[in-house]
C-alpha cells in the first residue's frame, strides 16, 4: 500500500495554524520516549485498532503517521483504512525527516504537558521547598499538610510521610477541608515536578489564603536527599461541606473565566456534536469511583489532574474541542483553565447529571474482532502438560511480569515477524492477551508468517485465571524485548540516582527547548 506523504514543514504549519491534526508515533513506548516531536502522540501499531476509535473519534481527521524506519507506517495505514479513516498520510522521512528539517525532538512521555508545567513555574515563579526543608518541618511538627496530587495508585506505592492523596483536580475543591486555618502551610507533591507545580499553582490561582508550596522535585527529590518514603498508605481527601463547595465553585469559576473557558449546557453540547468537521472529546474529570457510580453517556473517565498531565494520551487530535463534565463544578473549571492555557478549545458542561446516567467503568470502543480458531483453558492446560503447544502472551510487559500462563513467552504484536525465531519452532502456537481481543487481531497475521497452526486462548488470560489455574510470574521467556513500556525514573522504588537526576535535568531544560521548537502556543494566566 502506498501511503501519501506530507512534509515536516507542512505538519508544522498545521500545528502553528491550529488546524486539526493527529501526529501519530507508531513505535512502542520506550523508543517513543527517546525522541519524538512535541505534539506527537504514541499509538503503537501493536494496539492500533483497540485504541484508535476513542483517541481519534472523527474518521476524516487529518492523521500523519511516522516511525523511525521500522516499516510500521504501511500496515498502520491499512488498518486505519479498514476502520474507516479516510485522511491518512505518512510523515515524509519519518522521525529522521523531522530531525533533518531542523525541528526539535523531545524525550520522555507526556512531554508537552511537562514542558508547560516548567513554563508555568518560570512565568509565575511558583514557590517550592526542597525536600530537606519539608523534612525539617515534619520533624518540628509544623502546622502543615502535604497533599499528594498523583493518582491514588501511585500514592499507595510510595508517598511523603504524612501525605494525603488529593489528585490534582481535587485540590481546589478539598483544600479548605484539609487546611481550614489560613495559617496552615499547604505543600503539594508528585513524583517529579509537573503535577506538584500545576497543583500548587492551581491553589494560588484560586486565591487559597494559605501559604502554598510545591515540593521541589517531588518524591525524586525526596529520595535523592536520602529521606525515607512511606508505602502502602490509604489516606484520602475528605468530603466537602456545602459552604466549602460554594467557596470552591466561586474560586474555580473565576480562574476558568480568566483562562477564557466557555460554558455550555446539554443543548449546546448537542450543537457542538453536530459539527462533524470538528473533533469533540467528552471527558468526565471526577474520580474513577464517582464515574463508575453514574456518568453522562458518551463521556470518558479522565480524572482532571491526569488529563492535564497526559493530554497527548487522552486527546491526540491537536486542535480539537474538549468538553468537561463534573457534577460539583470546581474540578472541571480548574482542569479547563489549564487545558485552555495549553492551547485547547475547551468547554465546561453545566448540569446534565440530573438525567439518565450510565454506571460502571469506562469501556473502550472496539471494532468487530476477526474470527479465530480457539482453544479453551481446559484444553490448553492438557496441551501444556504434554508439551504439544507453545504460548505467546501479547499482554503489556508489566502485566506479563505480574502473571501469565505458565510457560508463556512474552511477545509484542508488531514484532512477531522479527522475533518469532526465538520461539520453539515445532509446536502449534496459542496466542493469549489479557482478554482475547489483541490475540484475535494478531492470529491471522501470525498464521500468514508461521508455518504451523495458530489458535487463540478463548477469553484470554482472564479466562485462564477464572478457571482457577495458577499463573507464572516474571519475564523469563522473551520473544520480544519489553520495549512496550518506558521505564519511568519517577515511578516505583527501584530507580537509580543517575536516572532520577538525569530526568530532573531534562525537565529543567524544557522551557528553552519549547522556545527553540516554537510551535506550542501556550500561555500562562
Amino acid at each position: 500500500m502506498t501511503v501519501p506523504a506530507v512534509t515536516p514543514q507542512a505538519v508544522r504549519r498545521d500545528l502553528l495554524a491550529r488546524r486539526e491534526i493527529a501526529l501519530i508515533d507508531l513505535r512502542e513506548e520506550d523508543p517513543f520516549a527517546k525522541a519524538h516531536p512535541l505534539f506527537a502522540s504514541q499509538l503503537p501499531l501493536s494496539r492500533l485498532e483497540l485504541e484508535a476509535l476513542d483517541r481519534i473519534p472523527r474518521k476524516d481527521t487529518a492523521i500523519v503517521l511516522y516511525d523511525d524506519g521500522e516499516g510500521l507506517v504501511a500496515p498502520a495505514a491499512r488498518r486505519l483504512a479498514a476502520l474507516g479513516y479516510t485522511h491518512v498520510r505518512a510523515l515524509e522521512g519519518g522521525l529522521e525527516g523531522w530531525r533533518a528539517a531542523g525541528y526539535e525532538l523531545f524525550q520522555d512521555v507526556n512531554s508537552y504537558s511537562k514542558a508547560f508545567g516548567e513554563l508555568v513555574e518560570t512565568r509565575r515563579h511558583t514557590p517550592s521547598l526542597p525536600a530537606t526543608e519539608v523534612k525539617a518541618l515534619i520533624d518540628q511538627g509544623a502546622d502543615q499538610v502535604i497533599l499528594d496530587s498523583r493518582r491514588f495508585e501511585e500514592y499507595a506505592t510510595m508517598n511523603i510521610p504524612g501525605g494525603i492523596s488529593t489528585p490534582g483536580a481535587e485540590l481546589v475543591l478539598r483544600a479548605r477541608e484539609l487546611a481550614p486555618d489560613p495559617a496552615t502551610t499547604i505543600i503539594v507533591n508528585c513524583a517529579g515536578r509537573t503535577r506538584s507545580l500545576i497543583g500548587a499553582q492551581s491553589l494560588i490561582n484560586a486565591g487559597v489564603p494559605n501559604p502554598v508550596f510545591a515540593l521541589r522535585n517531588g518524591t525524586i527529590g525526596w529520595t535523592l536527599a536520602r529521606q525515607t518514603l512511606e508505602h502502602g498508605q490509604s489516606r484520602r481527601f475528605p468530603d466537602v461541606t456545602d459552604q466549602t463547595l460554594e467557596e470552591a465553585r466561586a474560586k474555580a469559576r473565576e480562574v476558568a473565566y480568566r483562562a477564557g473557558v466557555r460554558r455550555i449546557d446539554l443543548e449546546g453540547l448537542a450543537d457542538l456534536a453536530e459539527e462533524r468537521h470538528r473533533t469533540l472529546y467528552r471527558f468526565d474529570v471526577r474520580t474513577p469511583e464517582e464515574y463508575a457510580r453514574g456518568h453522562l453517556p458518551g463521556f470518558r473517565s479522565a480524572p482532571g489532574g491526569q488529563l492535564v498531565q497526559e493530554t497527548d494520551v487522552f486527546a491526540p487530535v491537536r486542535g480539537g474541542r474538549i468538553v468537561l463534565a463534573d457534577d460539583l463544578g470546581p474540578r472541571a473549571d480548574m482542569t479547563a483553565s489549564w487545558l485552555a492555557q495549553l492551547g485547547w478549545d475547551v468547554y465546561v458542561l453545566e448540569g446534565g447529571f440530573d438525567g439518565a446516567l450510565e454506571t460502571g467503568a469506562w469501556i473502550p470502543t472496539r471494532p468487530a474482532l476477526p474470527a479465530a480458531e480457539t482453544i479453551t483453558p481446559d484444553d490448553l492446560a492438557a496441551a501444556l502438560g504434554d508439551g504439544s503447544v507453545v504460548v505467546l502472551d501479547l499482554a503489556p510487559s508489566p502485566a506479563h511480569r505480574k502473571g501469565h500462563v505458565p510457560g508463556a513467552w512474552f511477545a509484542i504484536r508488531a514484532r512477531l515477524a522479527q522475533d518469532l525465531e526465538r520461539v520453539p519452532d515445532s509446536p502449534p502456537i496459542v496466542l493469549t492477551s489479557p482478554d482475547d481481543a489483541l490475540a484475535r487481531l494478531a492470529a491471522a497475521e501470525l498464521s500468514a508468517i508461521a508455518d504451523r497452526p495458530v489458535r487463540v486462548l478463548e477469553g484470554g488470560t482472564e479466562a485462564w485465571i477464572a478457571s482457577g489455574r495458577r499463573l507464572e510470574t516474571g519475564l523469563t521467556r522473551a520473544a520480544s524485548q519489553p520495549e512496550d513500556v518506558y521505564k519511568r525514573p519517577y515511578e516505583g522504588t527501584d530507580n537509580a540516582d543517575a536516572a532520577m537526576q538525569a530526568y530532573l535535568d531534562w525537565e529543567y531544560g524544557l522551557v528553552d527547548q519549547l522556545a527553540r521548537d516554537g510551535t506550542h502556543g501556550f500561555y500562562v494566566i
